[in-house]
């Protein structure tokens, strides 16, 4: 009997090869605009070129509605829709573009993106564009051998990521109160290009470059002019990742906060990351899964704290604005609310946040609910009664998100929150 195991795995989806690094554009759906647009920057460092994509309209969600069943998830039908929307948009030519997806790998419905738009691909006869997936768990580990991501690459995302959670924050702080109407969006720019210009080639970049770049962009921001004279509204916002952040996903809600005369505060993309790697430990501890990977994956946990740690430290030493909970007090905190087994989609950490928020005095919260995504349903709107008990000042509003919603009604939803507001 012949042995095959070395034959080489056949694909029935176009694969992205070495050569398309060379000329191909790598489309990338928006939820993180800074975050994002960071990690978009630096992958031309490691010849790819990508671009974030910034489109809007309700013909998003309808491509996405065609292509996609409207029983699956409003974050699906969005993401799907938009990448969709970019290709028949005229702007690329279709023969040298490729589109990238993230997949988690968990229960999460996100794992199966990819699979639903290589099949809205085929569907409208797009087959030959590839799709490549972005995962951190060995899926598809060589199905588009003209991308891979090595420890450089690994490292310098990671370190964006962090810079990107610390612009996004002192935004936050500053848009709320400035005088001259931009200057943060100008900020943002320039903590950005800074960040560009220090990750240079295909380089290890060192931690001390890093810290030099915590510290740019609190200078930076510091130095806006700010009127906050006005006491404004502080909400937080939490919910599933993608509408929690996303613009498009939410409606513009930071927008609308700000135009109610609101602070918005939204928990960074670190706290997801560490509850992400954190719940390998939750693994073995209750369920006697890999000791060596739990082990490993603490190691992790404890780096990137530290590294959490360093942010907190500077911005309490720079003195202008509000540092972050450290994510392993938030952690803890959480367990008077949700047991720590309960880890589907955003699972435990989704409350958790709603803690961290409360105790930080924001104690307005919009609970962001997107169509189809029954974990959030449950460690969200299902523990708001808990939290209240816990936390009587609690003011929760739990928003749903679908192509169906008004969002008429989800503003003015947020209006009667608003009202009762401290």
């Amino acid at each position: 009997m012949q042995n095959n195991s070395t034959t080489p795995k056949t694909y029935e989806y176009a694969q992205f090869t070495e050569e398309m690094r060379k000329d191909y554009t790598i489309l990338v759906p928006n939820m993180l605009p800074v975050q994002l647009g960071l990690m978009c920057r630096l992958m031309k460092n490691f010849g790819y070129n990508m671009e974030l994509l910034h489109t809007f309209g309700p013909n998003i969600a309808e491509q996405g509605l065609r292509n996609v069943h409207n029983d699956t998830c409003y974050p699906a039908l969005l993401v799907i829709g938009q990448l969709l929307d970019a290709i028949e948009s005229g702007k690329y030519d279709i023969h040298k573009i490729a589109l990238i997806l993230p997949q988690t790998g968990g229960g999460c419905r996100a794992s199966n993106y990819i699979h639903l738009m290589r099949k809205a691909l085929e569907k409208n006869g797009y087959g030959f564009i590839p799709v490549i997936s972005l995962n951190f768990a060995g899926l598809e580990e060589d199905a588009n051998p003209g991308f891979k991501l090595t420890k450089t690459m690994l490292i310098q995302i990671a370190y964006t990521l962090l810079i990107g959670d610390l612009i996004m924050l002192v935004a936050n702080q500053c848009r709320p109160y400035e005088v001259v109407p931009g200057s943060t969006e100008k900020a943002i720019e320039i903590c950005m290009n800074a960040v560009t210009a220090r990750f240079t080639g295909d380089r290890m970049v060192r931690y001390s470059e890093v810290k030099h770049l915590y510290q740019y962009v609190l200078t930076a921001f510091g130095k806006l002019r700010l009127d906050k004279t006005q006491k404004k509204k502080m909400v937080g916002i939490v919910g599933e990742i993608y509408v929690k952040f996303s613009p498009l996903g939410n409606n513009q809600l930071e927008e609308f906060l700000l135009s109610e005369g609101c602070e918005p505060v939204l928990p960074g993309l670190t706290d997801f990351c560490l509850y992400s790697i954190y719940n390998s430990v939750i693994d073995h501890n209750l369920y006697g899964r890999s000791a060596k990977r739990a082990a490993i994956y603490k190691f992790v946990y404890q780096f990137l704290l530290g590294k959490q740690a360093d942010i907190i430290k500077l911005m309490n030493k720079d003195g202008n604005f509000r540092p972050p909970m450290p994510f392993d007090e938030v952690r803890k905190k959480s367990r008077a609310i949700i047991g720590e087994g309960v880890k589907m989609g955003e699972g435990w950490l989704l409350p958790a946040e709603m803690v961290e928020l409360i105790n930080e005095g924001v104690t307005n919260i919009v609970c962001t609910q997107p169509f189809g995504c029954l974990p959030n349903h449950i460690a969200g709107k299902g523990m708001i009664r808990r939290i209240r008990e816990v936390y009587p000042q609690a003011n929760i509003v739990a928003v749903d998100y679908d192509p169906g919603a008004s969002k008429i009604n989800q503003e003015n939803r947020i209006k009667l929150m608003l009202s009762s507001a401290e």
